[in-house]
């Protein structure tokens, strides 16, 4: 079984989700050949985002790093970005099972009605088999604490998409889709809870300006284009580059903002026909039961405010983070992560620039001690994968350093539940079983009370 399943990760989610939304199609009652072609929809959209993200990462590492060093802006904490989490993720007796351990506790909560979402987002199952290969390592190699971690951080993450499901599907036009990935829905507290805050200040009510609206206050300046180009000439000044090399920089980063928007639609043409006809097919048989699929959130990175707010917070958080008393993380492999900030602080935000953007940074702030406190755990994590796998390249931190990494290390989910494990140990593991059951109460609650409405 373990070598099944590590076969379907190694083909990547641009093979992966094809076959599987074929599979899924076909189920439901789709005919092939339109399965088939949601499905490709959905792979294509993968491999685009794969190409222009590593468009992104390949040509703005070497101007990044030189910028810390000619500044020197270097810190303890190497930045190993996700590849490197996923690689620890899975390279672990955790990793090796945790899908199809997900997968039938998902089966049993769908079930029992404790949850509406089917995750079949099964690349990003290497969140939950991170965060279990933590706590694996630290707590002595043990299995009872993986399972633990990662299993909790499933059934938290599966009530948050539950619960965030409305907004979501409302703001971005998506009935059907949830969100079940536990990096995104750690910065839904930062969101309900700052959004409240900044309601509540006299007079910042003025400062509602969406994407649209940045267009038309400062014209061709407020376009996610434009500002790509300014951010990447910016930071091809400060790296001290040749004319040319700056102005290719400032093209890239602008290539990387247009072509986002444009990749991303191709996810919602393949996902649309699939979550209508899951919808369709739930109500006939099984008594109007509403499901969600949960999705990757690059289903709509997108966003012209996501594209706005990603590209002025990578140049804001280079320099803060310098500066930050205690923190010893300096992000850059990971600034390609930085668009998974925002898919549901928008919807809380209702696409507002100003309020996004201090969510996020004030978010990306907290998340950068998690990485720093976290780092320790890390390193051993990845030490003891390469040490079994010399060949997990992505795994090997550079001597001298710690090593984190943005993608899920900063999430809050996920320090919660490390913080438990590794500080409070049994007690913690207590206080985490106790509210990962009542959240699951409570949803179950909230699901059977919306059932009962259309009878009453």
């Amino acid at each position: 079984m373990e070598q099944v399943f590590s076969y379907i990760i190694s083909l990547g989610a641009s093979v992966m989700m094809p076959i599987l939304f074929t599979i899924i199609g076909l189920c439901i009652g789709m005919k092939f050949g339109k399965s088939l072609k949601s499905g490709l929809y959905v792979g294509v959209g993968f491999v685009g985002l794969g190409i222009v993200t590593a468009l992104l990462t390949s040509n703005f590492d070497s101007p990044l790093n030189t910028i810390s060093e000619i500044y020197g802006l270097k810190l303890n904490v190497f930045d190993m970005g996700w590849p490197a989490a996923a690689a620890v993720a899975y390279g672990t007796a955790v990793g090796a099972l945790i899908i199809p351990i997900c997968l039938g506790v998902n089966l049993l909560l769908l079930l029992t009605k404790c949850t509406r979402t089917i995750n079949i987002d099964l690349w990003n199952y290497w969140h939950f088999a991170f965060i279990g290969a933590v706590a694996y390592f630290v707590m002595d190699q043990s299995l009872l604490w993986g399972y633990f971690a990662a299993i909790a951080c499933y059934i938290i993450t599966l009530v948050m998409a539950d619960r965030t499901a409305d907004r979501f599907q409302e703001h971005y036009d998506l009935p059907g889709i949830s969100i079940p990935q536990p990096f995104c829905q750690s910065f839904t507290p930062f969101a309900v809870g700052l959004n409240w805050l900044l309601d509540k200040i006299p007079g910042f009510s003025k400062l509602d300006i969406d994407a649209d609206g940045l267009k038309k206050k400062f014209g061709v300046l407020g376009e996610p284009l434009v500002l790509g180009v300014i951010v990447g000439v910016l930071i091809g000044v400060a790296a001290q580059l040749e004319v040319k090399k700056v102005l290719f920089l400032g093209v890239t980063m602008g290539a990387v903002m247009e072509l986002i928007p444009r990749i991303t639609s191709l996810f919602i043409d393949g996902l649309k026909p699939i979550a209508e006809k899951t919808q369709e097919v739930a109500k006939k048989r099984f008594g109007g039961m509403k499901v969600h699929i949960g999705m990757s959130p690059a289903l709509v990175i997108g966003h012209p405010t996501t594209l706005v707010c990603s590209v002025i917070l990578i140049p804001v958080i280079l320099a803060i983070a310098v500066f930050m008393p205690g923190n010893q993380f300096l992000p850059l492999a990971s600034l390609a992560g930085m668009f998974y900030l925002f898919p549901l602080i928008l919807p809380y935000t209702k696409g507002n620039v100003v309020k996004s953007l201090i969510i996020g940074l004030v978010a990306l702030i907290v998340g950068l001690y998690f990485v720093t406190d976290m780092a320790s755990a890390f390193t051993l994590a990845a030490n003891e994968v390469y040490k079994t796998d010399p060949t997990a390249s992505a795994a090997k931190i550079p001597d001298g350093f710690e090593g984190g990494a943005l993608d899920f290390a900063s999430s809050l989910i996920g320090y919660v539940i490390y913080a438990c494990v590794k500080y409070l140990k049994w007690i913690g593991m207590g206080v985490l079983t106790i509210v990962t059951i009542g959240m699951v109460v409570w949803n179950r609650m909230r699901i059977t009370a919306e059932e009962r409405k259309p009878q009453e």
